[in-house]
C-alpha cells in the first residue's frame, strides 16, 4: 500500500505526464500547420509515449491500492516562432519531467518505499534517452537554420521514427505485459 505522500506525489506525476501528451499534441498540430508532416508525426509519436507513461504510474498506482485522481489540463501553447524553438520547448519540458522524477526517486528513499523507487527507474532511464534525443533534434535543427533542403531532410528523418528508428521501439520492448 501506498503512503500518502508517494500517492500523492504520483498522482501529480500522472498528471504532468498527461500535459506533456497534450503539449506534444500540439506541437504535432503546429508541425502539420507548417507543412513538416514528419515533425508533426514525430511529436505525436511523442504524445503517444507520454500517455504510455501516464498509464504506467496510473496502473502502478492501482497495483498499490492506491487512489487515481486526475485534474484539469490547461490548453497548451500552439504555435512557436520555429522548429528548433519548438524543440526547444520540448527539451525545456523533459528538462523538467527529470526533475519531477528525481523528486519522487528522492521521496520513495525517504519513504522507504522500494517498490516504488523500483519502478521509478525505468523513468530516470527514460528521461535520459528523453533529453538527448532532444537535444540531439536540436543540435541538428541548430545548423540548418532555416535552409529548406536541411529542414526538409530532418523532417523525413523524423518521419521515420516509426519505422523502428526512433524510441518508440524501446518503449514498447519495455511495457508491462
Amino acid at each position: 500500500m501506498l503512503k500518502e505522500p508517494l500517492e500523492s506525489a504520483l498522482n501529480e506525476q500522472i498528471n504532468a505526464e498527461l500535459r506533456a501528451e497534450y503539449l506534444y499534441l500540439s506541437m504535432a498540430a503546429y508541425f502539420e500547420d507548417e507543412g513538416l508532416p514528419g515533425f508533426a508525426s514525430w511529436m505525436r509519436t511523442q504524445s503517444e509515449e507520454e500517455h504510455a507513461h501516464a498509464m504506467r504510474i496510473y496502473d502502478y498506482v492501482l497495483d498499490r491500492d492506491g487512489r487515481v485522481r486526475l485534474e484539469g489540463i490547461d490548453a497548451p501553447q500552439s504555435s512557436w516562432e520555429s522548429p528548433q524553438a519548438a524543440f526547444k520547448a520540448a527539451y525545456d519540458h523533459e528538462v523538467m519531467v527529470t526533475g519531477l522524477i528525481d523528486d519522487l526517486v528522492a521521496l520513495a528513499r525517504e519513504e522507504n518505499d522500494n517498490a516504488t523507487e523500483n519502478m521509478l527507474q525505468w523513468f530516470v532511464a527514460e528521461q535520459v534517452e528523453e533529453e538527448a534525443t532532444a537535444q540531439g533534434i536540436i543540435d541538428k535543427l541548430r545548423h540548418v537554420g532555416d535552409d529548406g533542403p536541411g529542414l526538409l531532410m530532418i523532417d523525413q528523418e523524423l518521419g521515420n521514427r516509426g519505422a523502428g528508428t526512433g524510441s518508440d521501439e524501446n518503449e514498447a520492448a519495455n511495457q508491462p505485459e
